[in-house]
């Protein structure tokens, strides 16, 4: 069972997300439900460490076995969703993937893959072309350029969508 839930007009998700790089590019994905760039990763199951859950999504959703170098941040994010017109609370956990062994990089600078009923498609994205490109979350689009070398607490609210506020705590 995934750790997320709806009540009226909100919803709450745990969630972690994966971070591929390399040689200055993102690995990103969208699928047929949504008109935005996001990174691999998805719900925590009960009773799943973010860990186990981060490379279950990946081997659902791009057929590798990677490692994890390290934790990044944890997001604790409120705003209202694109696709659904929900106002999200949301936790995730974002992890710096090590796939060099993992033949992804060949896959090509567009590629795509399939997860049960739903087709992806995922895009190696240039740092630089993030803060044109219409992608999620929106912080990554400045903090892709350092990233933190210890897990680090951030707070992202954007109610309405139009204002961001956010804070980083590092301990």
């Amino acid at each position: 069972m995934d750790i997320s839930y709806q009540t009226g007009g909100q919803k709450f998700n745990y969630r972690v997300c994966a971070l591929f790089l390399n040689d200055g590019r993102i690995l990103a994905m969208r699928d047929e439900r949504s008109p935005y760039y996001y990174l691999p990763g998805g719900r925590v199951k009960l009773g799943e460490t973010a860990e186990d859950a981060i490379l279950r999504e990946v081997r659902e959703e791009l057929g590798i076995g990677p490692r994890i170098a390290r934790p990044l941040w944890l997001n604790q994010a409120f705003f209202t969703e694109d696709v659904d017109g929900l106002r999200y609370h949301e936790l995730c956990l974002y992890f710096l993937m090590e796939h060099e062994t993992t033949g992804l990089w060949k896959r090509g600078l567009r590629f795509s893959g399939c997860e049960r009923r739903h087709s992806h498609v995922f895009e190696w994205l240039a740092f630089e072309r993030l803060e044109e490109t219409y992608f999620y979350p929106l912080f990554l689009k400045r903090e892709i350029f350092s990233l933190p070398e210890t897990l680090t607490l951030r707070t992202d609210v954007e109610y309405p969508s139009s204002v961001l506020f956010e804070k980083e705590r590092i301990f």
